[in-house]
């Protein structure tokens, strides 16, 4: 919807538009001049108070609304803003853009605790014009206590920035946000509240105004178009694995600028940035498990043009502002359009042309759906969640021994429920409320369907023959889209398929290259006298293994697909190729002192496998087999997280029957899932006399 012209306005009104301009022009150059849909906003939350949804696409300016909001509330003798925003990266990027419009702005995050208490005397004297918290910050016992009261009573405006991670997706990835509706609930009258977010089709536009309460006083909600003018689209499809690689290598110099490859991975993440280095591009990978540290300097280093690429999985995405980045390649398909159209629009927002190209992968749908498992857990298990909490306080370790999820799904599960009011957290654990709870079957059924028909769209995307700007703005319930005349399918100008035999060759090597480092163990889970399990703190170096070796990762671009046919698969021997891997993994270790001998663990599921390839092992490397480790009784049952595995498989083998000589020991295996097994099995042959331990195993899961 458009807003009042100037010619309309009171003259109070002119008053307040030449001031919203004057900031705008300190906070964007002198030349900025405000979006009539920006002014909309603007007047909305200053002069009306009122609560406002902007759904505008990366680069609109969505900032510069909270922003020249916040000074005109300030001048007036409002509150500090509090703006709740997701990740680190974006705040930085909020805090450099508010000093450069004299908006005083802090920011209360996991990485600056020593200056909380310093921050928070600064809000209370009024020296803080802004204050950025992240979502999770509104569960912290002591802020939720002690500081939030405070600021819900004079804060001046609230904003919640990346306002889709409140809906039906965002659940599973910021859970968090839920709070949000109590938070915004229990807001003073005429406190003015802003949602914005880029991406929001019609669906999530009702659930985050519904979520947050928003629909209350008929909220203003204000939609743009969300075409870019300088995105070229396009979809090359490859046969393979190296071909996608190889293409890359290849084109990566043709490509304008610098740019982000984005991976489904962590995994594929670095092993796409490993052979990029090796073809000689300034290339740094950037994943949920890159340090923070080293984020930052990636993060910087793109910035300045140091690099060509950053090699990303969607950790680099909401927030990250380089109006000048070149590309975005994606090697492998997001699970929806919805996801693709936010990681795109990181390109091009100042420059005339940025090129974004999809090279979607045969194991993309395997990705998917291993993403899906991992959403919201199953009623029995939340029941069972219920059942555990009481009311003595409960550390997540303690609960992690009695309710069988992993850490992350189990740490999602609880702030559910606390967000629900089922449950609270408190200084050293949670606490059940005994407050009622239903489990909404209808909405996760809802949420399962509308990811299967967002994976559907994704595919329909790659092989659409429409305009694929408009295919993506469809999807977003843009009313605007019309074609682009400058994707491939309009302009049928469309990248080559032919790759580059030299990088195809170059790639498929790579790709080939067997040996990833497995770091052992080195510390019990809490809580495992629960379990029955005599075992705490730092596991004994007598007791240790050592660092191990496995050929690849199930989630790695080359091998991940062989080796999740062969442990998933029919009981047979190991085929050539994979022993022919495992004698290079072994020949590229680098022990410090050749294993003396080999000991296989026995497998029920495929005992035939593991005895050929600890045999076979043996033969080639002329070592003495000397054993194998017995399962006892039944089989373990499949375990989400580490003390309910432990417990599994604490008693699972007999005491070695066999002679240990003087030496290191390699222990052989197929799978290292939560690494458990092999460290029970490493500590009965540490305590029978082996001078260490060397894991080997076919393939690490993840």
């Amino acid at each position: 919807m458009g807003g009042m012209t100037t010619t309309e306005l009171t003259a109070a009104e002119q008053d307040l538009r030449s001031r919203a301009e004057e900031v705008l022009a300190t906070l964007a150059g002198p030349s900025a001049r405000l979006r009539e849909d920006q002014w909309t906003a603007i007047h909305a939350l200053v002069a009306l108070r009122k609560r406002a949804l902007v759904v505008q696409r990366t680069g609109w300016g969505k900032s510069a609304v909270y922003f020249v909001a916040t000074a005109l509330l300030r001048e007036a003798g409002a509150g500090p803003t509090v703006i709740v925003s997701p990740l680190l990266a974006l705040m930085r990027n909020q805090i450099d853009a508010a000093e450069r419009a004299g908006i005083r702005a802090v920011t209360v995050n996991s990485a600056n605790t020593a200056d909380w208490e310093r921050t928070y005397d600064a809000v209370d004297a009024g020296e803080v014009d802004v204050l950025l918290v992240s979502p999770e910050r509104l569960n912290n016992p002591d802020f939720r206590d002690r500081v939030l009261p405070r600021l819900t009573a004079s804060a001046g405006m609230l904003v919640v920035d990346e306002a889709h991670c409140v809906s039906d997706w965002g659940h599973d990835f910021r859970p968090d946000y839920r709070r949000l509706r109590t938070l915004i609930a229990e807001l003073p009258d005429g406190i003015p509240v802003l949602a914005t977010t880029a991406t929001a089709n019609d669906r999530v536009v009702v659930d985050v105004t519904e979520q947050l309460g928003l629909a209350a006083g008929e909220p203003l909600v204000l939609r743009g178009s969300l075409d870019r003018e300088s995105l070229r689209l396009s979809v090359v499809k490859l046969r393979s694995a190296a071909d996608r690689l190889g293409w890359l290598a290849a084109q990566l110099d043709a490509l304008p600028g610098a740019g982000i490859v984005y991976t489904l991975t962590i995994a594929a993440a670095e092993e796409v940035a490993d052979f990029l280095r090796e073809r000689g591009y300034p290339v740094a990978s950037y994943t949920g498990k890159t340090d923070p540290a080293e984020r930052l300097a990636a993060e910087g280093d793109l910035l300045a043009n140091r690099v060509k690429a950053l090699v990303a999985t969607s950790a680099l995405g909401m927030g990250f502002d380089k109006p000048d980045l070149g590309f975005v390649v994606h090697l492998g398909a997001p699970a929806s359009p919805v996801a693709y159209y936010q990681q795109i629009g990181r390109a091009g927002r100042a420059v005339e042309r940025a090129e974004v190209v999809l090279l979607p992968g045969h194991e993309d749908q395997d990705i998917w759906r291993y993403f899906a498992s991992l959403a919201f857990p199953p009623e029995p298990v939340v029941r069972q969640t219920l059942r555990v909490l009481g009311d003595d306080t409960l550390s997540t370790a303690a609960i992690e021994t009695r309710v069988d999820l992993s850490r992350t799904r189990l740490e999602m599960l609880l702030k559910v429920l606390d967000s629900d009011g089922a449950a609270k957290r408190v200084k050293g654990g949670w606490l059940a409320t005994g407050e009622p709870w239903v489990y909404d079957e209808e909405r996760h059924r809802r949420i399962a369907e509308a990811r299967k028909a967002e994976q559907q769209a994704m595919l329909d995307y790659i092989d659409t023959t429409q305009c694929r700007l408009v295919f993506l703005r469809n999807q977003l319930d843009d009313p605007h889209a019309q074609p682009c005349g400058r994707c491939d399918n309009c302009a049928g100008s469309a990248w080559s398929t032919d790759v580059d035999g030299a990088a195809s060759a170059a790639a498929q090597e790579r790709l080939a290259r067997p040996g990833v480092e497995v770091s052992p163990r080195k510390q019990w889970p809490s809580g495992m006298k629960e379990l029955d399990v005599p075992a705490s703190g730092k596991i004994p170096a007598g007791e240790l293994a050592e660092s191990g070796r496995v050929i690849g990762r199930l989630s790695d671009i080359g091998w991940g697909t062989r080796l999740r046919e062969l442990v998933g698969g029919e009981d047979q021997p190991v085929p050539k190729d994979v022993l022919d891997a495992c004698v290079r993994v072994l020949a590229g270790w680098g022990w410090e002192e050749r294993p003396v001998g080999i000991v296989g663990i026995g497998s029920r599921t495929r005992p035939h496998q593991l005895d050929h390839l600890a045999r076979r092992i043996s033969e080639i490397g002329r070592l003495p087999l000397l054993g194998t480790l017995r399962p006892t009784g039944e089989r373990p049952g499949e375990h989400a997280n580490s003390a309910q595995r432990l417990a599994a498989v604490w008693n699972a083998f007999d005491e070695p029957d066999f002679t240990l000589p003087d030496g290191p020991v390699l222990l052989v295996d197929d799978l290292l899932d939560t690494g458990w097994t092999m460290t029970v099995a490493a500590r009965l042959l540490r305590r029978a006399g082996a001078s260490a331990v060397l894991p080997f195993a076919l393939a690490q899961a993840g």
